[in-house]
């Protein structure tokens, strides 16, 4: 533990209170790559094809992946990265909060949250992913875990394609029963249990979002997908075929305690109906980007801003644009995690730059962590680009 604390007080005098964050690659099983997030074509099966794809990348992230048995150690782990000459070290986000979490997050933020409680990721998948849902904090509670909602933005930057098939699935048609749901879990094993025939699908759009409390099903579809959310990988998955390819039960109850998982009513409980039957399900779930102050303002001080994600007491992120030779400083109230994800420049003293390809394993300049004091003091962010905009990403904590 002393040793970790000397090599982040190095990291944190280095980057006078921001950090550089390792790449953090997730695979999924069931899932073809989309194959927009910069990794090298050799490496999407990297940990093994037997794993699935890498369709993930996780930032800020102090909650371990759920993939089962063979998850390693520190899959979905976010971890610092500190070089000093020949030196190189990756230090765990999680273990450096339990060092320094005061000084990473604040006091604040650790007596109330008790440390990190998001992280956001690019999930990029060439074709729909299944019908599911993620439990509330109350129904996670009883296997031990906690809660996940979540929001969504798709960013031009990422989708120079839109996939197999750009829509999502959202919720269950109006005067969808219990009984209805039940029907097609009782159809489990006879092939498609046709539930998406309670659906309904909506068309994405490229530098829009939604925002996703827990129990709403839905079937995300083939954009990336830039998702902030709470810090868990919970889920329930209701759909038994997806695009021909089978789902097994225990996929449906990985986070329902063991003596509830072939009681459908139990089951069926799970989902929040009046969420997923809401009339006015789009005006309460869409969400365009929403500027943080006045255009003319902001275009004047050389860049733009936008609220992606302000619908949740858990989370929330932001897109910022600075115009080709531009400085800003910026000043926030808590602390933050960033991916750049075009352009090149500097973030404090650190380097950023949004890669083009990426090798699994390799180190990029593209994410960062602004601590509490740094996010307060200000940030001074540069854009070094005679013609290419410099574009951010930022995702946020819980309000205090």
């Amino acid at each position: 533990m002393k040793k970790i604390t000397v090599s982040l007080r190095s990291a944190f005098e280095k980057g006078e209170g921001i950090f550089s964050l390792f790449p953090n690659w997730v695979p999924r099983l069931f899932c073809i790559p989309g194959k927009r997030m910069k990794l090298h074509p050799d490496d999407y099966y990297a940990f093994g094809a037997h794993r699935g794809a890498i369709v993930e990348r996780w930032f800020s992230s102090t909650a371990k992946a759920d993939n089962g048995s063979e998850t390693t150690e520190d899959e979905g782990l976010s971890s610092i990265y500190w070089e000093d000459g020949s030196h190189k070290e990756k230090i765990l986000f999680k273990e450096a909060l339990e060092c320094m979490g005061e000084l990473i997050l604040g006091k604040k933020t650790m007596e109330k949250y008790g440390g990190w409680t998001m992280f956001s990721k690019f999930f990029d998948t060439m074709e729909p992913l299944h019908f599911h849902l993620h439990q509330d904090d109350r129904s996670a509670a009883k296997v031990g875990r906690i809660g996940k909602p979540e929001a969504y933005y798709f960013p031009s930057q990422l989708n120079n394609h839109t996939g197999y098939f750009p829509y999502t699935f959202f919720g269950l048609n109006p005067k969808t029963s219990r009984e209805n749901v039940i029907q097609c879990l009782q159809n489990w094993d006879r092939g498609d249990n046709d539930i998406l025939g309670l659906s309904k699908a909506y068309r994405l759009k490229i530098g829009s979002g939604w925002n996703i409390s827990p129990g709403i099903l839905h079937a995300p579809g083939s954009l990336l997908t830039y998702e902030p959310q709470k810090n868990s990988d919970v889920a329930a998955i209701f759909q038994s075929m997806t695009w021909n390819t089978y789902r097994p039960w225990n996929l449906l109850v990985k986070d329902v305690p063991l003596q509830y998982q072939h009681d459908l009513n139990y089951i069926v409980d799970l989902i929040d109906w009046e969420a997923n039957l809401d009339p006015d399900f789009v005006s309460n779930r869409y969400c365009e980007p929403k500027p943080v102050k006045s255009m003319p303002e902001m275009e004047a001080d050389g860049y733009q801003e936008f609220f992606l994600s302000d619908r949740s007491k858990d989370f929330s992120a932001k897109e910022l644009t600075v115009f080709p030779k531009r400085t800003v400083v910026l000043h926030d109230s808590a602390p933050y995690g960033l991916i750049v994800i075009q352009g090149h420049g500097k973030y404090g003293k650190l380097t950023i730059e949004s890669p083009t390809l990426i090798r699994f394993g390799q180190m990029t300049n593209d994410e960062l962590f602004v601590t509490v004091e740094a996010a307060q003091n200000g940030v001074t962010v540069t854009n070094l680009s005679e013609r290419e905009n410099l574009v951010i990403l930022r995702h946020y904590g819980p309000a205090l």
